[in-house]
């Protein structure tokens, strides 16, 4: 049975404090707390204090990994709960090079809150959960989650054929293309943030089924019946169609071996939509590695880029579209609506470039600087 009243009130506690040392960690508060309490018995709660912290998103271990840490707790028995947890979608889960089942905490992002609407379902329990989500998830959780490092978890990529030819030679891998020929499986889920907001009573009318997951993320949400798998030109088309519909395409700040495409909105998303309303400085909560620019003498002042801005950064000075370069994503959604091509997109000449070799890489680098703070 479920916690009632203070009597497994400590459990649940330190179930929130142990998934705040993940690298991609949830803060612990009270509104955390309160989710856990829902989602989870106390025996699963004791069982997920098990599984180890300070690793990267999708790390697992082994139940006789889990048994060698925990003297007397029997492998079979083990097996068993963590197989319970990963039924109820409550750990994440992949075949360990042995063939063995490995198991591992769910983390912001990958897993969490995730998991709640991957699926697209619209339950009383995803109902009651989009409320509680809404209500962990403010800007200040977002804050401590996201702005605690200097290396960020995700990066925005600007949409195909806005970067000119040269710049796209010299930094090949800033393109969704390049994201897409990395990966052999891909599956596609629907938008958690927009399905939240829709059971919420509050959606917007842009695409729900554009989440994409690559490799053994996507193996792990097609077996939950959280995604569907897609094929290679299938994942493409909906980068297009995402695209299409003005959506942004971020990734994992990586070079190599991206496991998630979101395509977000300034509506709903959590990472667009906090931007937009200046609740948190962009280069806090994502890195942005282009900024838009414009050409004067070409741009007709007809407002069509600031009309379509996901994060409200343009706006007409003199007939002129001026960009607000403190708030510009550089995702590139306005440069193909531009009527006279006077939009475009440029490096950033203020930060690097070069990114984390690979996600693995990416998360190290993150943990380390989680823990010098």
């Amino acid at each position: 049975e479920r916690a009632e009243g203070s009597m497994h009130e400590t459990v649940y506690h330190r179930l929130a404090a142990h998934l705040s040392a993940l690298a991609m960690g949830l803060p612990a508060t009270p509104d955390l707390v309160g989710i856990l309490e829902r989602t989870a018995t106390p025996a699963e709660a004791e069982l997920m204090l098990l599984l180890p912290t300070g690793v990267a998103p999708l790390s697992v271990v082994t139940a006789s990994e889990v048994a060698a840490h925990s003297p007397g707790l029997d492998v079979e028995d083990l097996e068993r709960g963590l197989q319970g947890l990963l039924e109820r979608r409550l750990v994440y889960s992949e075949t360990t090079p042995s063939g063995e089942r490995g198991y591992g905490l769910l983390q912001s992002g990958f897993g969490f809150p995730q998991t709640f609407f991957w699926a697209g379902d619209e339950t009383e329990e995803a109902r009651e959960m989009a409320g509680m989500v809404a209500k962990y998830a403010n800007r200040h959780v977002l804050r401590e989650m996201y702005a605690a490092t200097t290396t960020k978890a995700y990066r925005y990529v600007p949409v195909e054929h806005t970067l000119t030819a040269d710049t796209q030679a010299v930094y090949p891998k800033h393109a969704m293309e390049a994201v897409l020929a990395q990966a052999t499986t891909f599956a596609v889920a629907h938008c958690p943030c927009r399905m939240a907001m829709r059971l919420r009573g509050h959606g917007c009318d842009h695409p729900l089924e554009v989440c994409l997951k690559f490799d053994e993320l996507a193996e792990y949400v097609v077996e939950r019946g959280l995604a569907r798998m897609v094929t290679r030109e299938e994942a493409e088309g909906i980068v297009a169609q995402a695209a299409e519909a003005g959506l942004v395409h971020f990734v994992d700040n990586a070079a190599g071996h991206v496991k998630h495409n979101c395509n977000c909105c300034g509506d709903a998303c959590w990472n667009v939509g906090t931007i937009r309303r200046r609740k948190i400085p962009r280069d806090a909560l994502m890195a942005t590695y282009f900024l838009r620019t414009t050409n004067d003498d070409e741009c007709t002042g007809c407002g069509v880029c600031v009309d379509v801005c996901p994060v409200q950064a343009l706006t007409l000075v003199d007939d002129v579209a001026h960009v607000d370069l403190e708030w510009c994503i550089g995702c590139g959604v306005c440069v193909p609506r531009c009527p006279t091509g006077a939009a475009g997109l440029r490096p950033r000449t203020d930060v690097d470039l070069e990114l984390p070799a690979d996600f693995v890489t990416l998360h190290q680098v993150i943990l380390e600087e989680k823990s010098v703070g």
